[in-house]
């Protein structure tokens, strides 16, 4: 394995709900030796609330807002960040973490992510109930693009593949 020296110290995930953001970053953070921060942990300890409780009982945009509350917050230094899947609806969120470091997409597609999804339907995505989870696919996926300085298919390995790929990818 490769020196982590020319690695930079933080790297952010950012993707839709589903695309193995807290799973990559977790190993991630082991191959790299960096510490782990998870936004919607960070989020739920600030408020002390689920996700789903903060949705259900403030709405999707109290939920976003609280959202780059944290990531405006928080420590970045040294760190693998996973972030919320509506991270990318704050420009603000998304300039200090591209300062802080590469911000990598993890791109699943629909089909591999919509399972998933519906497989934990109370996780708590900061979106409209009217909208369905393939509108907020279509909406967030230009959002994604724009604000990644590198994407990374996701569906290309498992977790452990994916890590590898990205500390090859951001190393180089």
């Amino acid at each position: 394995m490769k020196s982590t020296t020319n690695i930079p110290h933080t790297i952010s995930l950012i993707g839709m709900p589903g695309a193995g953001k807290s799973t990559v970053g977790v190993i991630l953070a082991k191959l790299l030796g960096r510490q782990f921060r998870d936004t919607d942990l960070d989020i739920q300890l600030r408020e002390r609330a689920t996700l789903q409780e903060i949705l259900d009982q403030r709405g999707y945009q109290a939920l976003r807002e609280i959202e780059e509350a944290v990531l405006l917050e928080i420590g970045l230094k040294n760190a693998i960040i996973s972030t919320g899947g509506s991270a990318v609806y704050s420009q603000a969120s998304m300039e200090r973490l591209r300062e802080a470091g590469p911000v990598v997409y993890l791109n699943a597609d629909l089909p591999t992510l919509a399972p998933r999804v519906a497989a934990t339907p109370n996780r708590g995505m900061a979106s409209s109930k009217e909208q369905s989870f393939a509108e907020v696919y279509a909406e967030r996926t230009p959002l994604y693009a724009r604000h990644a300085t590198h994407t990374v298919d996701a569906t290309a390995g498992t977790a452990d593949d994916i890590a590898l790929l990205i500390a090859g990818l951001i190393g180089d």
